[in-house]
């Protein structure tokens, strides 16, 4: 066991170290023989090698990471469209237009005209919060940059004591408030949603608001509102509502039990963010779940949504 125990440790700093190196060399080409130079695998090792500790193709990782740095590129600066494309590797500006519209479903001038950040990938980041445990998958995190437009939420409400806080409540408080929200629903059809056995689960958003709206905010006393976005199932119930306005976030996915989210957020605020091309910014902070989400369970998913603004 522990010799298997160190071989996952070994094969996981070698995909670290190779995402390292794509993170520094993003503007370069990267070939998947390139890479597999790089990795001392032979490239169908390496591609697979990948796929097992992040989920992803590396590949596409790769040309993901490109376009997002092409989509900052546009958002942030005057270059023309094709010296973009060729900085980035690309052989052509119609090449590059149309791996960019597969993407982000809009041409890079449509992207620029309508500024706003939506789809971006980052590079992805080692979690600490598995540093001693051989769940190597789970310190592999990649966030994403999207803007969410203004939206109406129907919903209970309550106060919890954040994450710094130094009497933190949020783990005892969010079950209540949610608890409270499934009460006030009137309708044995919505009760199904929420317990996925219904067909229109999968349209169904819950969403957690955490109101860290201003900075002088009172950390012990932050407002939260448990809810859903459906108007025609909540909006005749006694439900109250409120209206989250557009905004830009970061955009973090996790795995697991509800209570080790926090781990993560720590790792966000202290490693993450500082590293990032980002500042969080006070605003409305999201829990998105999906309706039959199971907080307990070890394979749950869900994401955590962090006002964000470019770093200037």
């Amino acid at each position: 066991m522990q010799k298997e125990n160190q071989k996952q440790v070994n094969r996981f700093t070698r995909i670290e170290k190779l995402l390292d190196f794509i993170n520094e060399n993003i503007d370069q080409p990267l070939s998947v023989e390139i890479l597999a130079d790089k990795s001392c695998w032979s490239r169908w090792q390496l591609q697979r090698v990948f796929h097992l500790e992040t989920g992803l193709n590396l590949a596409q990782y790769v040309r993901e990471l490109k376009l997002s740095l092409a989509a900052e590129r546009l958002l942030g600066s005057k270059h023309r469209v094709v010296d973009i494309a060729l900085a980035l590797g690309f052989s052509s500006e119609v090449s590059f237009s149309r791996t960019f519209k597969n993407m982000f479903s809009h041409s890079p001038i449509a992207y620029r005209r309508r500024g706003q950040r939506l789809g971006l990938r980052t590079p992805i980041k080692l979690c600490s919060r598995v540093l001693d445990s051989f769940d190597l998958a789970a310190r592999l995190l990649q966030i994403r940059i999207e803007t969410r437009p203004e939206f109406t939420l129907h919903c209970t409400s309550g106060v919890i004591s954040g994450l710094f806080s130094l009497t933190p409540n949020y783990q005892q408080q969010v079950p209540l408030i949610w608890s409270e929200f499934v009460d006030n629903l009137p309708k044995a059809e919505m009760l199904s949603l929420l317990d996925g056995s219904s067909s229109k689960a999968d349209n169904i958003e819950l969403i957690g608001v955490v109101g860290v709206i201003q900075a002088k905010d009172d950390i012990d006393a932050i407002p939260y509102w448990a809810g859903c976005t459906a108007d025609s199932l909540c909006g005749s119930t006694s439900l109250d509502t409120i209206t989250v306005p557009a905004q830009e976030y970061a955009v973090i996915p996790f795995t697991g039990p509800i209570k080790q989210l926090e781990q993560v957020l720590a790792w966000l605020f202290s490693h993450w963010l500082p590293d990032s091309d980002y500042d969080s910014i006070d605003g409305y902070e999201l829990e998105i779940y999906p309706a039959n989400y199971d907080p307990e369970d070890a394979t749950s998913y869900m994401e955590y949504w962090l006002p964000i603004e470019p770093r200037r």
